[in-house]
């Protein structure tokens, strides 16, 4: 998995987006990152210090390709800024699902 920053992250993220357009999807997974690395200690260990502020953690997959950014508290309008300009751009391809109504909907209604 690469880390990127953000801004490389936003670029690459457009091409995966561009590849899968065709014939396949990309997931992106956000999650609370407090900056460790390591596993949890085994009992009798000092724990892990608890962070003083957590980071975002994003992730982007498609096929073979992985890539993953943290984001800073301090970053999160900016970034949010560019993943929702994103999401304008390239989510365009989406059909409306058409709903079918039951028979039984039908006859009571």
């Amino acid at each position: 998995m690469v880390l990127l920053d953000n801004s490389n992250f936003i670029l690459r993220l457009e091409k995966i987006a561009n590849a899968a357009k065709k014939d396949s999807s990309f997931t992106l997974t956000f999650k609370r990152y407090d900056g460790h690395d390591k596993p949890v200690p085994r009992a009798g260990r000092p724990p892990l210090p608890k962070p003083a502020t957590y980071m975002c953690l994003i992730r982007a997959q498609s096929k073979s390709q992985k890539i993953s950014t943290v984001v800073r508290q301090e970053d999160v309008p900016t970034m949010m800024g560019m993943y929702s300009q994103f999401m304008k751009s390239k989510m365009d391809g989406l059909k409306r699902v058409k709903k079918v109504k039951s028979k039984a909907k039908a006859t009571k209604g």
